[in-house]
């Protein structure tokens, strides 16, 4: 949809209070769509919020918060702040649970005379005791449903609470007309304890589904709890106690050891261990030097630091998770479109069949009384509850205990198809090595000089001069290991000037008054580059195959002289896999899922590493692409899902900002993050799961855990379903009596809750 220019379209989140099934969402959903200027509303029963997008600019904004929140009220609903669920205090295992005692209370007396048949005891309970009992359940304990049915009628919908609000009063007010109608001292069977007991059974499974749903959001309860409440901000007079609300982007803060950063920041004085383990899942404490990065919410070591404060509020990496994680738990599965549409028809479609059984039975010559109970334990077993819970419960514990082990997953649809995949394709640089790559030789026009570290090696200290002045502005993995043997070195840099990057290329710029351009050989072809002699040209491009077949990264330097591009260096870079890179490719190969590397360096150095990872590198291999430049990945990614012989789901695992293309073209993207790393947020952003540690093993982790999660949706649709489809008509056969449907309604809710709960078993790597 196109707004114009000075309109923005804006997010709000909503909690909403009262909701009970899957009837409950569609109609809220409804409400708020009918609000002007709401281009999208997606109500989430699991979380009990909603997620509006509208079009408003600054001055409406608020004005249409009040709106959408009267739209939630009139529809029968009760407005909370978004994250009123999250930020509630914990009130107990057994808070709330005083109406289900009380009913249960009451209604006990009333079964017992059944327990007594069994036994040949005769317990029964005057009419009048029954009727004592079993009226204070019924509408005192039971006025929530008559209530939350109320406001469905006026809406012109129906849902679970007017289900059970209409059947539990038809078998009071039978009881009580053949009690008020029976002859003077005749023993007449009354309905008293199945309404009773049912209206307990409900409060009853409405009492465990929300204590699953506090289980549901204990990821999102612990990552908020991370965050502290107060800092030690340095000012001139010395340290003092602010609020985190008050801390602004480049003051210093003091850490003392054993506390939790309260902000995202940059060390400026002390060394320290990490402990991470909340963002990466990473057990092992990471170590910290002056100049090093540290995420708010992670756990300060042994020793006292000071932190320049970098990001703050919502800009933190925290903050950046809490609000991934949230946005994959509110938002809607594609196969939740099924459950909506069933949902929308399912009340109207159950009240036809209970007045058809109604019909059925007493048009058939059974009295009035048990064709009114059969009718009653239609409307009682019929549970929309059920289906509204089954994707969002399933989708929440998913994503809860993958988070735990640094694995977030940002919208519902990546979970859903990361299970279809197979095909997983990997950048090299980063992903599958470590993505720190050093300088191992640099060939000059006459001689090869090796670099390696701390070596006493004579070294062209001109042409390190040169090179590390042209990258000094590059941040490329390449550049930065220039950059660092030239410091090793001990080698100045010279002035840089008019110098830009060619990107998938190299940089080129103007040294010490001279022209040069350094990057790959294929730019050097592309510069119709040559060597001073033609000798030396053989000899240079024969070395520099020789260093590519042995895994090495070549890149050359050429000077311009007189419009003409010489040939002045060769220079070799060496990385290393990652440990567990190979063992995460078996493991996907285990699962006859078929990985790629998808590579920008040149063939032999791509083949050298794809043997060292266990990959097929032989030529033709269609488990090795080089040469890639970075705006070609996006192609590749998009000829691998349509590949001529069949269609593969395919996902790309990338880290840096030239992923983000394939990220965004893959069915599923995953951004491999280093936290608080600047370059992978684009990616992070491109992707549908970023991994929040640079461990490969992670995407098999992922891919298991989508595969489990929606197992888990189809379970519970699946039961949710049957519990209906079976249900249903027992009850219109007669096979299920009023108390036996409502203990099979809310039993249907509580078992789809315990099945997706037990997701939060999964271990990752």
């Amino acid at each position: 949809m196109t707004s114009p220019a000075n309109v923005d379209v804006c997010s709000l989140d909503i909690g909403i209070g009262g909701m009970t099934c899957a009837s409950c969402v569609g109609r809220v959903e409804k409400a708020l769509k009918r609000v002007p200027g709401v281009q999208a509303a997606t109500v989430n029963l699991a979380t009990e919020s909603a997620r509006i997008a509208f079009s408003a600019d600054e001055a409406q904004a608020a004005p249409m918060e009040a709106l959408l929140r009267r739209a939630v009220r009139d529809a029968g609903y009760e407005p909370k702040a978004a994250d009123a669920a999250i930020d509630a205090p914990d009130a107990g295992a057994w808070a709330d649970f005083a109406p289900v005692a009380w009913g249960l209370a009451l209604s006990v007396p009333l079964v017992m005379p059944m327990l007594g048949d069994l036994l040949g005891q005769h317990w029964m309970l005057s009419a009048l005791w029954q009727f004592a009992l079993a009226t204070p359940v019924q509408f005192l304990l039971g006025a929530r449903f008559y209530v939350a049915g109320w406001h469905a009628l006026k809406n012109g919908s129906g849902n679970m609470d007017l289900l059970v609000a209409l059947g539990t009063t038809a078998g009071w007010a039978l009881s009580v007309w053949l009690w008020l109608s029976a002859p003077s001292g005749a023993m007449v069977h009354l309905y008293f304890e199945g309404s009773a007991l049912v209206i307990s059974l409900v409060l009853l499974g409405k009492w465990l589904e929300v204590r699953a749903k506090r289980q549901t959001t204990s990821a999102i309860r612990a990552l908020h709890a991370l965050r502290p409440e107060r800092a030690h901000l340095l000012r001139p007079e010395g340290e003092v106690d602010v609020p985190v609300a008050e801390v602004l982007v480049g003051d210093t803060l003091v850490v003392k050891p054993g506390e939790r950063f309260a902000v995202d920041g940059c060390l400026q004085e002390g060394t320290t261990q990490v402990d991470e383990s909340m963002l990466t899942g990473e057990s092992l404490p990471v170590v910290k030097e002056v100049g090093a990065r540290v995420t708010g919410g992670s756990i300060n070591g042994d020793g006292r630091v000071l932190v320049r404060v970098t990001a703050v509020g919502a800009k933190t990496m925290l903050s950046n998770i809490i609000r991934l994680v949230e946005d994959a738990q509110a938002a809607k599965a594609p196969i939740q479109r099924l459950v909506d549409q069933v949902s929308a028809v399912f009340v109207p479609v159950v009240l036809l069949l209970a007045l058809l059984t109604l019909l059925a039975w007493w048009l058939t010559g059974h009295s009035f009384e048990l064709a009114l109970i059969r009718a009653v334990a239609v409307l009682v077993i019929a549970c929309p509850c059920a289906l509204g819970l089954a994707t969002p419960v399933a989708i929440m514990a998913g994503t809860g205990v993958a988070a735990k082990y640094g694995i977030l997953i940002k919208d519902a649809q990546a979970l859903e198809l990361a299970h279809q995949v197979n095909v997983v394709a990997f950048d090299k640089t980063g992903t599958l090595t470590i993505g720190r790559p050093q300088l191992t030789a640099l060939l000059g026009a006459d001689a090869l000089y090796l670099v390696p570290s701390g070596a006493a090696v004579a070294v062209d200290r001109d042409l390190l001069q040169i090179c590390a002045s042209l990258q000094s502005g590059s941040e490329h993995p390449l550049a930065h290991a220039v950059m660092a043997c030239a410091t090793t070195q001990g080698v100045a840099l010279l002035p840089l000037a008019d110098a830009h990057t060619v990107s998938g290329r190299g940089t080129e710029g103007q040294v010490a008054g001279q022209r040069y351009a350094l990057g790959s050989l294929r730019w050097m072809q592309e510069l119709q580059a040559r060597a001073p002699l033609a000798a030396t040209g053989a000899q240079f491009f024969e070395r520099a195959q020789a260093l590519e077949s042995q895994g090495a990264s070549v890149s050359a330097l050429a000077q311009q002289q007189d419009g003409v591009w010489t040939l002045r260096a060769l220079l070799a870079f060496s990385d290393e896999p990652k440990p567990g890179a190979k063992e995460a490719i078996a493991q996907l190969r285990a699962r006859g899922i078929r990985t790629v590397m998808v590579s920008g360096d040149n063939w032999g150095a791509a083949r050298a590493m794809a043997q060292r990872l266990g990959l097929d590198a032989s030529p033709g291999s269609p488990e090795v692409v080089a040469e890639v430049l970075p705006g070609d990945k996006a192609a590749k990614i998009a000829a691998l899902k349509g590949d001529r012989h069949a269609h593969y789901t395919v996902a790309m695992v990338g880290d840096g900002v030239n992923d983000a293309p394939a990220l965004a073209a893959a069915d599923v993207g995953m951004a491999m993050s280093n936290v608080g790393g600047g370059g992978t947020d684009v990616a992070m952003h491109a992707a549908g799961i970023t991994l929040m540690r640079g461990e490969p093993r992670l995407v098999a982790a992922a891919l298991d855990i989508s595969r489990r999660t929606v197992a888990k949706i189809r379970q519970n649709l699946f039961w949710a379903f049957f519990y209906n489809v079976a249900g249903i008509p027992l009850a219109a056969l007669g096979y299920l009596n009023p108390v036996l449907a409502g203990a099979a309604m809310a039993l249907s809710s509580v078992s789809v809750m315990a099945n997706a709960l037990l997701l939060k078993r999964w271990k990752g790597p």
